[in-house]
């Protein structure tokens, strides 16, 4: 049973380790997300530079693995080629050994006068821990909570460390004898390496497991390089299964260039090893030689550094090479758009709030843009009916609620990543611009099949009846299209406009059922056209309701006066006598009645004269 309980204190430290690694580096992420979609975005062409920003956005982060998902995610954002994409995923496997050369500050052993007494694990992690919560609890603001959460992860990593050191320690010649097995037969512990960090999903983690046991019992060079190539390979797949589901091609093909990249660097540090013992470039006094943390920390350092430097002039056949392996699928039109534009949503992304709402932006605008695009054809279908047009309103009309579902989905999710209050404004905004746009394309859908219901039974609205309908579905066109460019350009000016254009669409409504009525009380309208005529004019109207109610909150998001108190905007705006108000509402009422009034004008005229 003292085994038992040794190794629960092993794997209690191993948890600990891991959660903190994962809490540090989301602080990291959440306070610094914009600035390395920035860095990672505008790498260029050439690979060294994108080397470089690869390599330090993963010290950042401290994951090789969140590095190139999140490399993965902005290719198939469009904010990255793939081609730009490969230097960057060599440089993230340099960068993940930042975290090995953290950790090696357990190797610290100064006496309390000497100023690196500091930065031993056993002092910096309460410290850190310390510093964090105070930040957390007493500091009110979004960078203390950063900061303060980034601490906290830090420190338990460190407590992590001790615990594991101390289980490692206290197992004495059963972790030794582990390591010997690994001297001994170099292929179980390439294959240790491999599955083990396949398991945990962490090469740092696994790594770090090295040094805890470097540090406590001491290891070998020649049993640490095996399980350090077999992490690599392990680390690589990993993320390669990850990075794999739901991808497009560009995704894939830079997920294989880190499983290709690791593969190659694999076998030529095991070529450079075999030639190196064999010609005594390596001595049996090195290759036996006792590691500390540092030094275990330093193999993993220059088993990453190396092959990374000596492949990367080869970074465009690498291209090429998983180019090959994985094939371009062609894919055109306006349905092929929208399945792109979804599949800008990546998953990945969601744990860096401030990429994952920009995503998700960029789908709810092009959703604009397709409930715009149906608003269009449903009009066409009442003065020029074509079937083929309707099916196309159903089709597009299906999109837009996939459109709808996945980005509701991907939302709500990115809740449990967003730390700042501006985020969560963007959130509440894509929220209801979502919702708007979807009712938008169901009115659309309404008024076409109301149209083609009309068409089926083999009638046909008056003439004085489709021109009331062309100047509202006119009216409602412009304040959709206010709405849309308020909403894609955050523009309060346009957004302003549309409540008053919104205003004079609910006063030629009236004037179009009065004159409705007037025809169905002189027998010039059938019974069932009446009702399909209401129908249209109920669904324009919603259309332009739906705009008003998303133009104050778009209006809301830029000025904290109104954000949270729209609908009393709404009433004083109606009630003021606001001079902006009136004078737009007056204009456009003018002309849009004015076109009402034209066509009776000239009938009257064109019967004087006859």
């Amino acid at each position: 049973m003292e085994v038992f309980y040794k190794v629960v204190a092993l794997l209690g430290g191993l948890a600990m380790f891991l959660y903190g690694m994962r809490v540090l580096g989301d602080a990291l992420k959440s306070s610094s997300g914009g600035v390395m979609k920035a860095a990672l975005a505008k790498v260029t062409n050439n690979p060294v530079i994108g080397f470089i920003f690869g390599m330090l956005v993963t010290c950042l982060i401290q994951s090789s693995t969140a590095t190139i998902v999140l490399t993965v995610g902005l290719v198939g954002a469009g904010f990255l080629t793939f081609r730009r994409s490969v230097g960057i995923v060599l440089g993230a496997n340099v960068g993940t050994a930042i975290t090995a050369q953290i950790i090696r500050l357990m190797d610290v052993d100064s006496g309390s006068s000497s100023f690196l007494y500091f930065f031993k694990a056993d002092n910096l992690a309460p410290l850190a821990l310390t510093i964090g919560i105070i930040l957390i609890m007493f500091v009110a603001t979004d960078r203390a909570n950063h900061i303060g959460t980034g601490c906290m992860g830090f420190g338990i990593l460190f407590m992590g460390l001790i615990y594991m050191s101390a289980a490692v320690s206290s197992m004495g010649d059963t972790a030794t004898g582990i390591l010997t097995a690994f001297k001994d037969n170099y292929f179980l512990g390439f294959l240790s390496g491999v599955l083990v960090t396949g398991v945990i999903q962490s090469s740092s983690a696994v790594v770090g497991i090295l040094q805890t046991m470097a540090s406590s019992v001491g290891v070998q060079l020649s049993a640490v390089l095996p399980v350090i190539i077999g992490v690599n390979i392990g680390d690589c797949l990993t993320t390669f299964l990850v990075s794999r589901i739901g991808a497009r091609t560009d995704q894939i093909r830079t997920a294989v260039v880190h499983v290709i990249y690791n593969i190659i660097a694999a076998v030529l540090i095991v070529v450079a090893l075999i030639v190196l013992r064999a010609t005594g470039v390596i001595p049996d006094a090195l290759w036996n030689m006792q590691l500390n943390s540092g030094g275990v920390a330093n193999a993993h350092g220059l088993l990453r550094l190396v092959p990374a430097v000596l492949i990367l002039p080869f970074s465009g056949k690498l291209a090429d090479l998983a180019e090959k392996i994985v094939p371009a699928k062609a894919s055109e039109g306006e349905d092929a758009d929208i399945e792109n534009n979804l599949r800008e949503l990546d998953s990945r992304l969601i744990t860096s709030a401030p990429l994952a709402l920009d995503q998700s932006t960029h789908l709810i605008r092009h959703m604009a843009d397709v409930a715009n695009h149906n608003y269009e054809a449903c009009i066409d279908q009442l003065f020029n009916y074509d079937p083929k047009r309707y099916d196309r309103i159903m089709q597009r009309e299906d999109l837009l609620d996939k459109m709808t579902d996945a980005a509701n989905r991907y939302v709500v999710d990115i809740s449990p990543y967003i730390t700042a209050d501006k985020e969560r404004q963007t959130q509440n905004l894509q929220i209801k611009c979502l919702t708007s746009f979807e009712r938008i394309g169901d009115q659309a859908v309404n008024v076409a099949s109301d149209v083609k219901q009309l068409r089926s039974e083999g009638s046909e609205f008056s003439a004085e009846a489709l021109r009331d309908l062309k100047v509202l579905s006119d009216a409602v066109g412009e304040v959709l299209k206010l709405t849309v460019e308020a909403y894609k350009e955050m523009d309060m000016k346009k957004a302003r406009q549309v409540e008053p254009l919104e205003e004079v669409v609910d006063s030629l409504s009236e004037i179009i059922t009065a004159r409705h009525i007037k025809r169905m009380a002189d027998a010039s309208c059938g019974v069932m056209n009446g009702i399909s005529f209401e129908n249209i004019l109920a669904s324009l109207v919603r259309v332009s309701d739906h705009c008003s109610s998303l133009a104050v909150h778009i209006l809301g998001a830029m000025d904290a006066k109104i954000r949270g108190q729209e609908h009393q905007y709404v009433h004083d705006l109606h009630h003021s006598g606001e001079g902006f108000f009136k004078e737009s509402y007056q204009k456009n009422l003018d002309k849009y009645t004015a076109l009402l009034e034209a066509p009776a004008e000239e009938e009257a005229a064109g019967a004087a004269e006859d």
